[in-house]
């Protein structure tokens, strides 16, 4: 972090368990089970919970730059996030995809603010030139 950089807020996770255990956060908000994707536990998995994260920051991006280009976002709005967990070469790897819908906006109007957003969410630029990610408007 840069000298002139203001640290906004920090999310304190503890996990136990690996992929088959439990998260909890430091002040209690978020308590999980943990399940292996495909497996037979009935928790969630890292892939969703990156999926749930990065959708809703996405969101939040997506408000700021309409505010920012005064356009109105429809109501309806809704992000389809999906993450995929990759073997390859004895390894793993993620992949991800962001189908964004933004009934009602034309389409210049919804690929502009779609386009500011991919470049100011954190995740987006957590992710960018590290996994393969589309961004699609539908």
């Amino acid at each position: 972090m840069t000298a002139q950089a203001k640290s906004l807020y920090t999310a304190k996770v503890r996990t136990t368990g690996s992929r088959d255990g439990a998260s909890r956060s430091s002040d209690g908000r978020l308590d999980i089970k943990l399940s292996t994707p495909g497996g037979p536990g009935s928790g969630t998995n890292p892939e969703q919970l990156f999926a749930a994260g990065w959708s809703a920051c996405f969101e939040g991006a997506m408000v700021i730059a309409a505010r920012k280009m005064n356009v109105a976002l429809p109501a309806d709005l809704a992000i389809d996030a999906e993450v995929d967990l990759n073997a390859a070469d004895g390894g793993y790897f993620l992949g991800a995809r962001l189908n964004v819908s933004l009934p009602g906006l034309d389409r210049a109007t919804a690929q502009a603010v779609v386009d500011a957003a991919h470049q100011t969410c954190p995740y987006s630029k957590a992710t960018r030139g590290n996994i393969d990610i589309a961004i699609n408007l539908l």
